[in-house]
């Protein structure tokens, strides 16, 4: 069985997936990594590749094993904003989830979790579970690209949005990878511990005050970076209301990007972190990268990457 695994990465183009795809091609137990990305090949964008598809596509084509990407925005904050502070994997939390990204990650996981166990055309069974990622940080975050540019046309002041005592999870590329890694050889090799289990990706990055954690991703590839002041809720509602009536007294001339709304607004000043050790306890997930060293290797790719950075446009470009 060794040696004869052929792995497929739906989205390896993308910032995790690119990830993935590397960590896979260094096992010595696959033997072919194949990427299906609509970046990689024109083709592949009339093609409808959601959830159900590719479930469908594992029943058909009994493939037995299917480890789905999901969001810790799958759980929340709901529509009242309620907090939740170090919850895990088994923590109650109710309400209607208040992003619509949060909203399609949901839907995404019922799916997912409710085919574990269908059976497959060759008689079969189908074993899935998920994992949820959060804030991932690394090289190649356009969010860290966009703060360090806004940084930098502030003359390296970095303002912030969410209050002081506000918890957030952040967690490196680099261990994200290699915890879905972990999870796909182990679903395969103990089914009966991980088909129909949720993750969470963790590592030791503070979750604590994310703002800082921002600070000192940005302020080791550039020390002239520094922590500017809190901007209270009321006024960025203010300006996003603002910005919402010139939108739309300008839209037949002129369509300014958004640059944030409400809903998102509301999840940035709201408390949800978790506190777990599921993924080690199931799988033996260990971050390959410390803090330390994620902060290092993000630190000299933004370093690297901050020569090709133009500069900020907020409003230019249409929908």
């Amino acid at each position: 069985m060794d040696g004869a695994w052929v792995y497929l990465v739906t989205g390896g183009c993308g910032f995790v997936g690119e990830r993935i795809v590397e960590l896979l091609s260094q096992q010595d137990y696959i033997k072919e990594v194949r990427v299906f990305d609509s970046v990689a090949r024109e083709e592949v964008e009339k093609f409808s590749t959601g959830t159900e598809n590719v479930l469908r596509a594992c029943c058909v084509l009994s493939i037995p094993f299917l480890l789905y990407t999901s969001s810790i925005a799958a759980v929340g904050p709901n529509t009242s904003c309620e907090p939740l502070l170090r919850g895990d994997e088994d923590t109650e939390y109710s309400g209607e989830v208040e992003l619509p990204y949060g909203k399609t990650k949901a839907m995404a996981e019922r799916i997912v979790l409710e085919a574990n166990g269908k059976k497959l055309s060759n008689g079969g069974t189908l074993r899935t579970c998920v994992i949820r990622a959060n804030t991932v940080y690394g090289e190649k975050a356009a969010f860290l690209q966009e703060l360090y540019l806004l940084a930098r046309a502030r003359n390296g002041v970095l303002n912030y949005l969410e209050p002081e005592n506000t918890e957030r999870n952040h967690t490196y590329v680099g261990n994200v990878a290699w915890m879905h890694v972990l999870a796909a050889r182990n679903l395969q090799l103990k089914p009966e511990q991980l088909a129909g289990q949720v993750y969470y990706c963790y590592d030791d990055t503070p979750s604590r005050k994310g703002f800082l954690v921002r600070l000192q991703l940005l302020s080791s590839a550039d020390p002239s970076v520094r922590l500017g002041s809190h901007i209270p809720y009321w006024k960025m509602w203010l300006v996003i209301q603002l910005h919402r009536v010139i939108r739309a007294i300008l839209s037949p001339f002129w369509r300014p990007q958004p640059f944030l709304n409400v809903p998102l607004l509301n999840t940035i000043v709201t408390s949800f972190s978790f506190e777990t050790d599921k993924a080690s306890r199931h799988f033996g997930y260990k971050p390959l990268f410390t803090w330390q060293e994620s902060r290092l290797r993000t630190a000299q790719w933004l370093r690297a990457a901050a020569g090709s950075l133009a500069a900020p446009q907020l409003h230019g470009k249409k929908n």
